[in-house]
Formats: structure tokens, sequence, C-alpha cells
């Protein structure tokens, strides 16, 4: 007899801020037909319900920032098939990435009354860089019909359609007039992965980079044309280390960029 067990879907939150499980939470009418396709066995922001694993998806946002995550991620990692880290924060460590810049013990003693209450690492990392990940979304937030794409195609077995170009494609098909080109405004869309529909430029503002750098990101160019364009030296690097601290190519040119110097 043909089993009807409905896949279990498991929603996980590490260092994180909780915006891209909002995401999911946001996709509402389409969130009532995934939920009778799949079972959701764990999702504390929408449920306290907890059905046991294995899992056959675990979503995952936030990164590893003390040592009961390291822990928490290789039972996560034990009990899921798949396994997608969602959001900047899984996938490159996020804006709390910015202390892998820093003495962390520095900073604790500084902020805290008691620090040796605080338990935690001396850098954010992404999911990856513990477990094997079968799948990365970027964005900060993710955008909610990629995360649904995603999940649809695990389910369905196949690989998930999701672009990577730049975001400067999305500009383009929206019609929108290049803001570095037309106004001199700084922009990371060259060099930054395509999904938010760029929202930015679309309001006259240069790309923050929220969905981390493309796969071949010429950061040095960009660099350049922003300098151009009356970047300072420190502007290049605070551009550089905001959502996407940690991201290889976004690390690299920011400490190009630091390196270079320049104007303050």
């Amino acid at each position: 007899m043909q089993s009807t067990r409905r896949p279990k879907l498991a929603v996980w939150k590490f260092g994180s801020c909780d915006g891209c499980q909002l995401s999911l939470l946001n996709c509402e009418d389409e969130l009532l037909t995934l939920a009778g396709a799949v079972e959701i066995a764990y999702f504390l922001e929408a449920s306290t319900a907890v059905t046991e694993g294995p899992y056959d998806l675990s979503l995952v946002e936030g990164s590893v920032t003390t040592p009961h995550d390291a822990e928490r991620i290789q039972e996560v990692r034990a009990t899921s098939r798949h396994l997608v880290a969602i959001g900047a924060c899984a996938t490159a460590g996020g804006i709390q990435a910015l202390r892998n810049l820093a003495d962390v013990g520095e900073m604790t003693r500084t902020v805290y009354a008691h620090p040796d209450y605080i338990s935690t690492l001396e850098s954010s990392t992404p999911i990856a860089a513990h477990v094997p990940v079968d799948f990365e979304l970027r964005g900060c937030p993710v955008s909610r019909h990629q995360l649904l794409e995603v999940v649809s195609a695990f389910l369905a077995g196949r690989k998930p359609l999701v672009p990577a170009y730049s975001v400067c494609q999305e500009c383009k098909r929206r019609g929108n007039v290049c803001v570095t080109v037309a106004h001199g405004t700084p922009c990371l869309g060259p060099v930054t992965q395509a999904g938010c529909g760029a929202i930015c430029p679309s309001f006259h503002r240069g790309c923050y980079g929220c969905f981390g750098p493309t796969e071949t990101p010429n950061t040095a160019a960009l660099s350049d044309v922003l300098r151009s364009c009356g970047m300072s030296g420190p502007e290049l690097v605070r551009i550089f280390r905001t959502y996407n601290t940690g991201a290889p190519a976004f690390a690299a040119a920011s400490a190009a960029a630091e390196k270079r110097g320049g104007p303050r």
C-alpha cells in the first residue's frame, strides 16, 4: 500500500533577528498550501508543537556564534535529510560577523557588567563552516518567492531555480536608470546577487549588498568606480562590511580598501 506520509519540514533559528523566518510566515496564502503538502514538524516562530525527527528538509536561519550553537547545528544536520541555510546570517555570518574583525573579549568586558556570564565564540560563522549544506539561499531577509521555490524544489527532488546574476539585471528589467551612472550614487548592484527585485535602486538609492556577492564579482573594478564618484577609503570599507561582512568576496574587497587607504 502506498505511503501517505507527508514530508517533515523543520525551521531552526541560530544567531539572527528572525527576519528570514518571518519571510516564510509572510507567504500567507502560499503558506497554507505548503502546510497542506508537508508536516511542519518544528517551527517555534509559528508554533510550540514539536514533532521529533528525522526531518526531510531543514531550513536554518542564523549564524553560529556560541559553543552551544556549534553543538546544536551538528544535531540538526544529523537529523535532516536535506539542510538549507537561509539568509545572510546563515550563509555569510551576518552583520554580527563584524565581531570577526575585533577583540570579542574586549567588547564583552566593555558592554557587560559581568562578562564571565557570557559564553560566546570569537567569530560569527555561516552554517556551511560547520556542517555540509545542501543549498544556500541569500538575502537579508530572503525573498519569500525564492524561499518557496527552494522548498518546492527539494520536495520535488529537483535543483532550485534561483538566479545567480546581479542586481543590475533586475534594475534593467524594472526600467531603472543606473543611480551610479546618472547621479554618482554608490551602489553595490554590479557585484550583488539578484533576488530583492532591485528595491533600493528603484527608490534612487544604491544597493547595500543584502543578497551577498555574485558568483564572480569584480569588486576591484567597482571599487575604482566608487572612488571616482568621490567615495573615500573608509567609506569603501564600510560599504562592504554590512549584512555580508563575512562573505569572502566582500571581506577581501573591504580588506583591500582598508590596505589602500585614502582620504578620510
